[in-house]
């Protein structure tokens, strides 16, 4: 990034160059002429292959182009302990770097400062006293502002400044590495960083830069192709050293899809969350329209952190004139600062962000002096909170499959060494859109946590969230989100593993008549093997199918038991006892038969239950169901010898009824034997019925 020191009337002419490269702008280019001719520099073309190599780097001055790229002072150290954490943007920040002389406008120091410490690198304690100055005439909150003295030789404190891990201890550290520019005095800021805040410094011997480096919090990282032209490691050494020393296990390495000299992904693309990523987006007529495109396509087919694929967000850069850096932004805390330069995509823009992270501040900041390859994130670095709470959660996501409640674990760190407050520590629950509901959360072992969201049926949609604080005052959700942006997962479809009998005991009392249900609830095919009673003599079920039998999944099969009077022993309470057996691939089942004495005895006549009679049976066309003048609700239901359900009639008085042998499909229905199945408040009869 630019040295103020290196600043040169070949950077401005470059600088408009790009501009006018970029738009075609006849306005910009009739400016350019006339820029050249009062200047007096003379450039025979200009084109992509005449620009000054040193251009291309970041802006190097000529100067710099001719220096090697050593860093004789760094020293790579032993990686962290354990299993290290790379801080990401998005977690909670404690403070922002930046750099005197400036090169960002006194509007972002207000804005930042409002609420988070400003931490403003210069050189002696002079030049602080003058800063705190030029902060106070412009409204700045100067209580928020502090002077870190360490001599710098550019503003870009995204590319030098440090990154920030927990190590396998919880301890906060730092990892430095040597940085991409032959800067001595930005490449040693990083050391100075971690002295301040008096933490863990490691070096890590690969050439890199801030700009092109985006972390998910959790396990992932991303960067451009860059990072493999400036080192002599190969990939997979670049790799093992991410792992080593900051945790990341997927590196992903991207081609460039901007096609500009400085090959940084903040200027193209940003992690807004560990399952959300925003990717610029140019107009199709652009030639580099596919390139943008196969990016955005990577990570919408690629699993983020949490297992399912990026969440993919697009802002229209065209890369037109004014500048629309908007992947430039800086997230701190619940504020997303945007640069906008009076572009008409400007509010389009900060739109995009705002589906994108509902709940946060989304502020735009206007300055002339935003580029399309160098704008508000390269001239800032946060500082991450190094005594954050922090929520380590795998979500649930998708369609599950059922279970009766779902397990919702989570680790919850205070790296303040403060304790957790018990009851803050809850899942909030939400079925189906409803109100969410606090759910105590259990600690399970050390730092680890549990509880069970349950309540639900069959693809039921859940939301949830997570909630914790410490006693430093710290508190947190996770998602991390400014509004409820919670997880989300929908219930797959009940399953059963058990026939359902209904009823499970049959009474008989005053009708010599009954029936009971199997259905089939579970998602497969069940065979019933055979149904058999344990008193033939006495309990009768003629019109039983052949079998084995096949339920089909959501079937039922309904049974009419009917009562003969043959010799029986009676129970205590005046009832003789019986069973009927069903024998099932899924197992047995019993259904309990309990019949009265006074039945059995004669004393209620098998007459008096009888409540229709069928006029002709066997039939041809019509049969009619001559009903007793009874007062009572009836049914009339007809099936096959299969035991499937053909027709069925239903009627608020005890009027006849007749059948001329069509379904209830309204299909004629063939010759043969069928069963009846008559209803009524009075009692239940059962029997055959044939058409010829």
């Amino acid at each position: 990034m630019v040295c103020q020191a290196f600043v040169s009337l070949d950077i401005i002419f470059f600088t408009l160059y790009m501009k006018i490269r970029i738009s075609y702008h006849l306005l910009v280019c009739s400016f350019l002429l006339i820029f050249i001719f009062l200047t007096g520099i003379l450039h025979a073309q200009w084109h992509p292959d005449s620009v000054p190599e040193y251009f291309k780097k970041r802006y190097l001055s000529e100067e710099e182009m001719h220096q090697p790229l050593r860093h004789p002072d760094f020293v790579e150290t032993p990686p962290p302990s354990g299993i290290s954490r790379m801080v990401a943007e998005y977690e909670p920040m404690q403070a922002v770097l930046v750099r005197y002389p400036l090169g960002i406008p006194y509007s972002l120091i207000r804005e930042m400062a409002k609420d988070i410490e400003v931490i403003t690198l210069v050189s002696n304690n002079s030049q602080a006293n003058s800063v705190l100055a030029s902060y106070e005439s412009n409204n700045i909150n100067t209580d928020n502002c502090t002077f870190l003295i360490a001599p710098t030789d550019s503003y870009w404190t995204r590319d030098y400044g440090p990154w920030f891990i927990f190590d396998g201890n919880d301890e906060p550290g730092i990892v430095d590495f040597p940085y991409n520019r032959p800067r001595p005095n930005d490449n040693n800021v990083i050391p100075k960083v971690a002295e301040l805040l008096d933490v863990n410094l490691f070096g890590m011997n690969v050439i890199h830069t801030g700009g092109n480096m985006m972390a998910d919090g959790y396990v992932f990282g991303a960067s451009t192709d860059l990072v493999y032209d400036e080192n002599s490691l190969s990939p997979t050494q670049i790799a093992e050293k991410f792992e080593d020393y900051l945790g990341i296990t997927r590196y992903d390495v991207l081609n460039d899809p901007q096609g500009e000299y400085i090959k940084h992904i903040d200027c193209w693309g940003k992690y807004l969350a560990p399952d959300k990523i925003l990717i610029g987006q140019v107009p199709a007529s652009d030639p580099r329209y596919n390139d943008y495109e196969a990016v955005a396509d990577y990570f919408a087919n690629t699993p983020c952190a949490y297992g399912y694929p990026y969440k993919v967000y697009r802002v229209f850069m065209p890369g037109t004139y004014p500048p629309t850096p908007y992947s430039n932004s800086l997230i701190l805390n619940n504020k997303v600062l945007v640069p906008i330069s009076g572009s008409q995509h400007d509010n389009a823009a900060l739109e995009a962000y705002q589906q994108a992270m509902p709940g946060y501040e989304i502020i735009g900041i206007q300055y002339t002096g935003w580029l399309d390859t160098d704008a508000l994130h390269c001239r800032t670095h946060e500082i991450a909170d190094i005594g954050m709470l922090y929520v380590n959660h795998m979500p649930k996501y998708g369609q599950l499959s059922w279970q009766d409640s779902i397990a919702i674990e989570t680790g919850i760190k205070a790296y303040s060494g403060s304790g957790l407050i018990a009851d803050s520590l809850l899942l909030y629950v939400s079925i189906n859109g409803s109100s969410f509901v606090p759910k105590t959360l259990v600690n399970t072992e050390s730092n680890n946590w549990q509880t069970y969201i349950s309540g639900y049926d069959s693809y039921d949609t859940i939301r949830y969230y997570l909630t914790a604080a410490d006693e430093s005052g710290r508190s947190i959700k996770h998602p991390i989100m400014g509004a409820i942006d919670p997880h989300l997962f929908v219930m797959g479809e009940k399953e059963l593993h058990e026939l359902t009998i209904y009823p499970d005991t049959l009474l008989f009392v005053e009708v010599l008549e009954a029936d009971f249900y199997i259905k089939n609830k579970t998602n497969t095919e069940v065979q019933i093997e055979n149904i058999s009673s344990s008193n033939e003599d006495l309990i009768l079920m003629n019109f039983l199918p052949e079998f084995p039998y096949s339920l089909n999944k959501q079937d039922s099969l309904e049974i009419f038991v009917q009562i003969t009077v043959p010799d029986y022993t009676l129970l205590s309470d005046g009832f003789v006892e019986e069973e009927i057996h069903i024998y099932s691939s899924l197992g047995d089942y019993v259904v309990y038969v309990r019949i009265s004495e006074d039945l059995l005895t004669g004393t209620i006549e098998m007459e008096n239950v009888r409540i229709v009679t069928l006029s002709p049976n066997p039939f041809t066309e019509t049969v009619i169901f001559q009903v007793k003048p009874i007062k009572g609700n009836s049914s009339l239901t007809v099936m096959d010898i299969n035991g499937r359900l053909v027709y069925q009639y239903q009627s608020a008085t005890s009027s006849d009824i007749i059948w001329d042998g069509y379904g209830t499909n309204g299909e004629k229905l063939p010759q043969g034997m069928y069963f009846y199945h008559f209803r009524h408040d009075a009692g239940i009869q059962s029997g055959k019925l044939i058409r010829y």
